[in-house]
This record gives structure tokens, C-alpha cells and sequence, in this order.
């Protein structure tokens, strides 16, 4: 299965990239995530407060995950 991971905002500042096609079998969106931080360069993902959104839908890290599916991550945003 491959999806297209898109980080946003301070993610893909830190990250020093805007997508990136990833090959794997996952659930959710969250077991994705799990494993770009558990792959060692995504420790960013770990943050407990982002927000993601599966084809281009805000979703929970629960939604389930399906072949092409496209993902993006990014924080949450703060106003003052």
C-alpha cells in the first residue's frame, strides 16, 4: 500500500520537506504516524497536540486507512 504524507506549517520547516510517499500497511492514521516517528527522522509527529487530515478532510489520528489514501500532519494553531 503507498500514501502520500504531506507535512504543513512548522512541520515541514523542521522536517526540511513538503510530502513524501510512504510504502507500508497501516490502520490508521495514527499507526502511520507511529512509524514515521519510530523510522527515527519524524520525532516532530510525536507532539501531543497536531492535527491531520486524510484526503484533504480533518479526521482523528483513529481514521482507518486505505491504499493512496493522501495524509497531511500539521500543529495546531495558537492565537493570541
Amino acid at each position: 500500500m503507498k500514501y502520500t504524507v504531506l507535512y504543513f506549517a512548522r512541520y515541514r520547516e523542521v522536517l526540511g520537506t513538503g510530502e513524501e510517499v510512504v510504502i507500508g500497511e497501516f490502520a490508521s492514521v495514527d499507526a502511520l504516524r507511529e512509524f514515521l516517528i519510530l523510522r527515527g527522522d519524524r520525532q516532530v509527529l510525536g507532539e501531543k497536540e497536531l492535527m491531520c487530515a486524510r484526503n484533504q478532510e480533518m479526521c482523528a489520528l483513529t481514521e482507518p486507512l486505505f491504499d493512496g489514501d493522501e495524509v497531511a500532519f500539521f500543529p495546531t494553531v495558537t492565537g493570541g
